[in-house]
């Protein structure tokens, strides 16, 4: 989701889009499995896709995909707020009132998604614990440095001790909540599935989620806000050393923490370290990869098509659930809880290939996607100039 005031396209990081459009990927192979059944939720997938190949399609979306991708997203959205900061700055608009109000909307958007499309979105949460950014917004490099380390660091050590504690109950599944699942989103009637989407957003959205969402989001946006103060990603050649050190020490805690514990049996007690720590890892490495990349002439050209997508995130973001909705939900073709974990990867490669067409496409006629100009038109509270200049 990209900020507000306008870059021309000379002056964007064309890298920074990419790594945008790269997330939006990563959460569609991760989400299109939340999306089409009912285990992610309620467990009991390995009952449920037994076969060799649909196993190793999950293990391979669990290291390189899971906890990796909302987390690049997470990363990317604290920094874009605090380009939007310096760009507010420059132009003498006040900050907090400011960014508080694209916010506000932000948790509009998010409210429609969870409970008209789907309960695992992640606008409503972006909204409302990036208001708590803003208490950070003036700190030093240093104390949004501390500040999200101590959080995320506190917050895994004494969730994964309490899970260790309870690890002989863990990686149960809920039967009637599968059964009861499949039999209303594969309903026609779209009060049955809006119902049952709101019991799922309950089911997974409590207070104390909330707790643990802020003590991991938080710090990723912390993080984000960070690296713009920096600017290593803003000139990555002039910062090449220290953005080398970064994609090495990333990849190793990438490798340790998202596929070492396959190495004794991936505990689920560990799990909530491996996505949040590793996830971060892996999301920083990605990150590193791509701006790295993106310095060459052919990584530029590999870059490009993913660019497209990340200029208009958040409406590509919208539109996989809508396509989702009508794919698998009963008042559509119905087809959810009988997609394979590998016919799912068809489904994303086939809708991403078309979003790369269609935003590029886009992008060439307009300014912005079509949500990013609703926000950016209602933040401004005046209607902005959508087509480019011919």
């Amino acid at each position: 989701m990209n900020t507000t005031v306008p870059l021309q396209k000379s002056e964007r990081m064309m890298w920074i889009d990419a790594a945008r459009g790269f997330a939006i990927l990563g959460i569609f192979v991760v989400n299109i499995g939340a999306f089409s059944a009912p285990y992610f939720l309620y467990g009991g997938e390995m009952d449920a896709w037994p076969s060799e190949l649909d196993q190793f399609i999950q293990i391979v979306i669990d290291i390189f995909f899971q906890a990796s991708f909302y987390t690049l997203f997470s990363i990317l959205f604290g920094f874009g707020l605090q380009i939007l900061k310096e760009r507010l700055e420059e132009k003498d608009i006040a900050v907090i009132p400011f960014l508080f109000r694209r916010l506000v909307i932000l948790i509009g958007f998010g409210l429609v998604h969870a409970f008209l499309i789907w309960h695992g979105d992640i606008l409503l949460s972006y909204g409302m614990i990036g208001l708590f950014l803003l208490a950070f917004i003036n700190s030093s490099d240093r104390v949004i440095l501390t500040w999200g380390s101590l959080m995320l660091g506190i917050s895994v050590f004494l969730y994964t001790a309490m899970l260790y504690n309870v690890r002989d109950f863990l990686g149960t599944s809920d039967a009637a909540g599968i059964s009861l699942a499949k039999e209303n989103y594969n309903s026609d009637d779209l009060s049955v599935i809006l119902g049952q989407n709101l019991n799922d957003w309950l089911y997974s959205n409590g207070l104390f989620s909330y707790v643990l969402l802020g003590t991991t989001l938080l710090p990723l946006f912390l993080f984000g806000a960070y690296l713009g103060r920096k600017r290593w990603l803003h000139k990555p050649t002039e910062h090449r050393q220290k953005l080398v050190a970064g994609w090495i020490i990333s990849l190793i805690f990438f490798i340790v923490l998202k596929a070492g514990p396959y190495l004794y049996g991936n505990p689920e007690w560990f799990s909530y370290a491996q996505d949040n720590v590793g996830g971060a890892a892996s999301a920083l490495f990605y990150l590193f990869s791509i701006t790295l990349l993106g310095q060459s002439r052919f990584g530029k050209k590999v870059l490009k098509p993913f660019s497209y997508v990340g200029r208009m995130s958040l409406s590509n973001y919208i539109l996989q659930s809508v396509i989702c909705f009508v794919l698998f939900y009963g008042i559509g073709f119905g087809l959810y809880g009988s997609v394979r974990p590998i016919e799912a990867m068809g489904i994303v490669l086939i809708v991403y290939s078309l979003q790369i067409v269609l935003s590029k496409w886009w992008t060439a006629r307009f300014r912005y996607g079509p949500l990013e100009w609703a926000w950016r038109s209602l933040t401004y509270k005046k209607r902005q100039p959508l087509r480019e200049k011919g």
